[in-house]
């Protein structure tokens, strides 16, 4: 009997990756103040998305190496190699360090909609248990250093993870012709240019281009399994999509509220839709944070390897100490309470300007004969690529404008 999950590969790590608890607050808020009218914006997401992380995957599956290790050998010597690859080492390894409290901050707030709120005392320090729970699992997840391992857990969180949404908009009734209207039709209401970048951009997100890559050639080692792999791609980048839309859906069963995140819309759809809704969206979010929290640190170590040369495979020690490094700085902050905001913005910074960079020099690397043989890019993809180009600059000008309080 042909077994249907044989073909499912890191496209589970990657949809779970971008929708984090910082996606399903974006998408909340986008639900709560515009109802369907920006569903739009998370379909154009989906197809950016989808046409990225192919082209990072056909890159990683063909040459078999991580994206970090094909720029540090394909870039020409010299400044701009430094350049490129000193701003990927920023914007990845310490934007995801710094992140990582807000990841586990999410899972925490998740298991806190659907349960007490986990915190005890030590003296007279205030400790919240769930943070520490959550990076354990982390900790053990990536300390064993097994690709299959880690794909079988994130299917099974990535099915909550759907589930839990997909019900929560079930309940909520919403109206089929105005969602469908919604996701296929732009419209531009007024005030809601920041919400349609902030939308795009919590999704397409340059950690994951690094992380497909060098999954990718975990899965699968030969050129002819691309079909599988592209296959596995836009399953799971349009599975991702359609949860944060039913995140979408379901906030906008409260629109106009005061709500300002996931979990006050767990408290604010139950008295409407019953405690099934709350349970739903605390699960979801739970999934959404411990996810997150396992692919920030594991992207990072990837790039970090890949752009400094520091041993190889998962069980490196170098590899486990920077992941490590990540996820004690990320349960540190969670469980204190602290966000390193200056450290936050240098971040947003450098993601800001990496989007835009990476975007072009995947469209470079797709283009060359030398690198993908047969497998580079046709003039069709090559249209569709520079359209996306142009999204991720406005992107990335966006994050930086935000960054220095110029929007």
């Amino acid at each position: 009997m042909r077994n249907p999950l044989k073909n499912i590969g890191p496209g589970a790590l990657v949809a779970a990756a971008f929708i984090g608890p910082g996606t399903v607050t974006v998408c909340t808020l986008a639900g709560i103040q515009f109802g369907f009218t920006l569903l739009w914006a998370m379909t154009l997401s989906i197809i950016a998305t989808v046409v990225l992380q192919e082209t990072s995957a056909r890159i990683g599956l063909v040459t078999q190496k991580g994206l970090s290790q094909v720029l540090r050998e394909q870039l020409p010597d010299g400044i701009l190699r430094k350049f490129v690859l000193g701003l990927v080492l920023a914007a990845i390894v310490i934007g995801n360090a710094a992140y990582e409290g807000g990841n586990i901050s999410g899972g925490v707030l998740g298991l806190q909609a659907i349960g007490n709120s986990g915190v005890f005392e030590v003296g007279s320090l205030s400790i919240n248990g769930y943070s520490v729970l959550i990076g354990a699992i982390a900790f053990i997840l990536l300390y064993i250093g097994n690709y299959k391992v880690l794909e079988k857990v994130f299917l099974v969180l990535v099915i909550l993870m759907s589930v839990s949404f997909v019900i929560t908009a079930i309940l909520t009734k919403p109206d089929l012709f105005a969602l469908l209207k919604g996701s296929l039709i732009p419209a531009f209401p007024d005030g809601s240019i920041l919400m349609i970048v902030a939308l795009v951009g919590t999704t397409v997100v340059p950690y994951n281009l690094f992380l497909h890559a060098s999954l990718v050639n975990q899965k699968w080692k030969n050129q002819t399994d691309l079909a599988v792999a592209r296959r596995d791609t836009i399953v799971a980048v349009v599975l991702g999509g359609l949860v944060s839309m039913c995140v979408i859906v379901a906030a906008s069963a409260l629109n106009g509220s005061a709500v300002t995140g996931a979990t006050g819309l767990a408290q604010s759809l139950e008295p409407l839709y019953g405690s099934a809704a709350r349970y739903c969206i605390g699960l979801g979010l739970f999934a959404a944070g411990i996810t997150s929290a396992i692919t920030a640190p594991l992207a990072a170590a990837y790039v970090a390897q890949g752009c400094l040369k520091l041993g190889d495979g998962l069980k490196s020690t170098y590899f486990r100490m920077t992941w490590m490094i990540i996820l004690i700085l990320g349960v540190g902050l969670a469980t204190f309470g602290i966000k390193p905001v200056e450290i936050i913005q240098f971040a947003q910074v450098a993601n800001g300007i990496l989007l835009p960079v990476i975007a072009g020099i995947l469209i470079w690397l797709a283009n060359r004969s030398e690198l993908l043989g047969s497998y580079r890019n046709s003039k069709l993809k090559n249209t569709i690529s520079i359209l996306i180009l142009v999204v991720t600059v406005i992107l990335g000008g966006r994050a930086i404008l935000n960054v220095f309080g110029l929007i």
